[in-house]
């Protein structure tokens, strides 16, 4: 039986985590609960770990839910979507209008999936159906304690969401780790297919918005949400440049040569040495993964 660990980050804000059974996964996926005078999640995660949610929310006294948020449909972020609406039936569902199709039936969302994904994929869990009349289109959803933002970039489907204290954004702003050694790691989420213009003016109308705090999708949350921001949009650009002058070098073994010079030219990355075999691993597939994306967007300009 898998778990989830709860993390309260303040009166109102917790942080469920939620460990899919593969090495280097364990602190990786975050569930946000938000409980004032509403409740909400944000991104529950894929199917294999939705039990562990439930049980992590009756722990927390969560009977009802107001809404669910999705930041986008992802296998990780949203594949488990199906199991927690059986669960608060009366839950409506916020999320990117092009999304919601390929929610209710699920079965292209799969197939790409397993193709990108592969393995991951699969331990992550078949993606449930959802019924159409669960959702609510980000662009048409009205509240006075969360606004939706569209945040095109890791996906064209990406919505991120601000309360007065919280912006939670998914993988708008990278990926966000705190190493058990001290050490902070930041990289982007940059898979194909990838536009650099479109993910920096997501990141732009994010710091616009003048944020207090950033709730990550992966994992957990900063202080500073515009310094934070700014970070990874000057990252973007540092790759940007890496890996154009990488395509340009034609070099045999474009993905390494690139993932071995980012590693020693992005200071924001310093924590790859700190982290254990399994978790450099999946961040090494993770990066390259990005890197694929710049590259098709760079031989496409």
């Amino acid at each position: 039986m898998l778990d989830a660990k709860i993390n309260r980050v303040s009166n109102d804000l917790f942080l469920i985590t939620l460990s899919p059974p593969m090495p280097g996964f364990d602190d990786f996926i975050g569930c946000w609960l938000y409980r004032k005078k509403i409740s909400f999640i944000v991104d529950p995660g894929p199917l294999v770990t939705s039990e562990a949610l439930v049980r992590a929310l009756k722990e927390l006294e969560i009977n009802r839910l107001d809404y669910i948020f999705l930041t986008h449909i992802h296998i990780d972020h949203a594949g488990g979507v199906g199991d927690i609406a059986v669960h608060f039936p009366e839950c409506p569902i916020i999320c990117h209008k092009a999304g919601i199709p390929h929610l209710v039936n699920p079965s292209r969302l799969w197939k790409g999936s397993v193709k990108t994904l592969g393995k991951t994929a699969k331990a992550y869990g078949r993606i449930k159906p959802v019924s159409s009349d669960r959702f609510i289109q980000a662009d048409e959803f009205r509240s006075d304690i969360i606004i939706p933002v569209l945040t095109p970039g890791h996906s064209a489907h990406h919505v991120s969401y601000l309360t007065d204290k919280y912006l939670f954004a998914g993988e708008a702003g990278g990926v966000f780790l705190s190493l058990d050694s001290g050490c902070e790691y930041l990289r982007p989420a940059t898979p194909p297919r990838f536009f650099l213009e479109i993910s920096t003016r997501s990141i732009d109308a994010l710091i616009d918005k003048n944020p207090m705090n950033i709730c990550y999708g992966h994992h957990g949350i900063k202080d500073n949400a515009v310094h934070m921001l700014k970070k990874n949009r000057d990252q973007l650009l540092l790759w940007e440049k890496i890996i154009k002058e990488e395509i340009q070098n034609s070099n045999n073994d474009f993905l390494m040569s690139c993932l071995n010079r980012l590693l020693k030219e992005d200071s924001l990355l310093k924590g790859f040495y700190h982290m254990s075999q399994p978790v450099r691993t999946r961040e090494q597939e993770f990066i390259i993964n990005s890197l694929k994306g710049y590259e098709g967007y760079l031989r496409s300009v």
